[in-house]
C-alpha cells in the first residue's frame, strides 16, 4: 500500500482543477441561477386562482407555482369540465426570451415564446391546423390589473395574422381559502 503525502495530495487536486473541463469553472463563476431581474417578471401570475370569463362563468382554477429552484414558474389547471393541464415557463438567459411549454388532458401541446410588452406577458407560438390544412397561431398574454387580478387573453388565427379569434379569456382572482 503506498502513501501519498499531503504534498502530492495538493499537487493532484491542483492538477485537477486546472485540466477540469472549462465548463466547471464557468458554472462556479456565474451569479445565483435564474437571479436576473427578467427571471420575475412573471411573478405576478405566482398563487392559487379562481379563474372565470368576463361574465363571471367559473372556467376552472389554476395554481401557479414557482419550482426548480425558482427558475420555473408551473401552472397546473383544472377546468371546470374536468380538463387539466400544466405548463412549464422559463426565461431564458440565452435566448433573452420566455419560453412556456403547455400539455393537458386532450393530447394539446403548445410551445410559446416572448416577453413583457407594453406592460402585459405576451408569448405567441404556431401549431399544426387540426384539420390538417395549414397552421394556427397562437398569442396569449397576461396582463396584471389594478385589482389585483390577471386577465389572459389567447388569440388565435388561421390567417398568418390577418384575423384573431379568442379562443379564451379567463379573468384570474386569487383563490379565498
Amino acid at each position: 500500500m503506498r502513501l501519498i503525502t499531503t504534498g502530492a495530495w495538493i499537487l493532484t487536486i491542483v492538477g485537477l482543477v486546472v485540466s477540469a473541463p472549462a465548463g466547471w469553472a464557468q458554472d462556479s463563476a456565474k451569479s445565483v441561477p435564474c437571479s436576473a431581474p427578467e427571471q420575475s417578471q412573471f411573478d405576478f401570475w405566482v398563487g392559487d386562482w379562481k379563474v372565470t370569463d368576463p361574465s363571471g362563468q367559473v372556467q376552472g382554477t389554476n395554481h401557479i407555482g414557482k419550482i426548480l429552484g425558482g427558475c420555473v414558474v408551473q401552472e397546473n389547471w383544472t377546468g371546470a369540465k374536468g380538463m387539466t393541464g400544466q405548463s412549464y415557463n422559463l426565461y431564458s438567459d440565452d435566448r433573452g426570451v420566455w419560453h412556456q411549454t403547455w400539455v393537458d388532458s386532450n393530447g394539446g401541446l403548445l410551445l410559446l415564446d416572448g416577453g413583457i410588452e407594453d406592460g402585459l406577458m405576451v408569448l405567441r407560438g404556431e401549431t399544426p391546423a387540426k384539420d390538417g390544412d395549414g397552421t394556427v397561431q397562437h398569442e396569449i398574454s397576461w396582463q396584471l390589473m389594478d385589482s389585483g387580478q390577471v386577465r389572459q387573453i389567447w388569440r388565435m388565427s388561421r390567417d398568418g395574422g390577418e384575423t384573431w379569434t379568442d379562443a379564451f379569456v379567463g379573468i384570474y382572482t386569487k383563490h379565498e381559502d
